[in-house]
């Protein structure tokens, strides 16, 4: 039976190239975005490849509205498989944590932060009843401690930080189950978010991604991974 999965952030970068390679991989793929104009596009895109992808309109920082987007979803297909939180913003790459402001800092840690927090806690109970999910969040390697002492980005770090504990608790929160919480770090990649000279082109950085997504009954859980190599944090 094909499984399903939803994607955050899905219409373009590391997210548009997560929906493709999913639904190349057998997933059926919601295309979660913000933005209903360039989501529909961007589901039109892939569905023109013969990739079956839905669009579906998530915001992150609409902790309210997750609710609904579960619900959609079940309507439609009767269960959630997998989970990619990968909406994420990065406004303060060059500011100091002195520096930035309370509306900024609360918007990042909302969309960073609270989003896959909201989405998890929507979206993990109908996993846990059909004893069967995938959770994967998007982390990033400057946010763990031995990236703390510099204040740049401070924002940013501490949302990512979040984060990763976010993933051991629901990961321990669901360890007799047949769920899988980790975290992944897909590297530098050339996105809006990660900029031109980044290291890494969206196509390779999937590889973590979609090893979690499709992890066996005996696969980690509670751990974070840069492809398939784990870290600390």
């Amino acid at each position: 039976m094909e499984k399903n999965v939803l994607v955050s952030g899905g219409n373009r970068g590391l997210g548009f190239e997560a929906c493709r390679q999913l639904s190349e991989a057998g997933f059926k793929v919601w295309h979660g975005a913000r933005n209903e104009e360039k989501g529909k596009e961007a589901a039109f895109r892939l569905q023109e490849e013969g990739l079956d992808v839905q669009f579906i309109f998530l915001d992150a920082a609409q902790p309210d509205k997750m609710d609904a987007v579960r619900d959609k979803i079940l309507e439609e297909d009767g269960r959630i498989d997998a989970l990619i939180n990968n909406a994420g913003i990065f406004p303060d790459k060059k500011s100091s944590i002195l520096d930035i402001d309370a509306v900024t800092f609360e918007e990042i840690q909302l969309v960073n932060y609270f989003g896959p927090y909201f989405l998890m806690s929507s979206l993990m109970p109908v996993m846990l009843e059909n004893n069967y999910g995938r959770i994967v969040n998007v982390a990033a390697e400057i946010g763990v401690s031995r990236a703390m002492d510099a204040p740049m980005a401070g924002a940013y770090k501490a949302s990512k930080y979040s984060l990763n504990a976010l993933t051991r608790l629901f990961a321990g929160a669901a360890r007799r189950k047949n769920v899988k919480v980790n975290s992944v770090s897909p590297g530098w990649v050339k996105t809006d978010l990660g900029g031109e000279k980044a290291e890494r082109e969206p196509e390779e950085a999937m590889e973590g991604i979609l090893w979690l997504s499709q992890l066996e009954e005996d696969g980690p859980t509670g751990k974070f991974f840069k492809d398939k190599e784990e870290l600390e944090f």
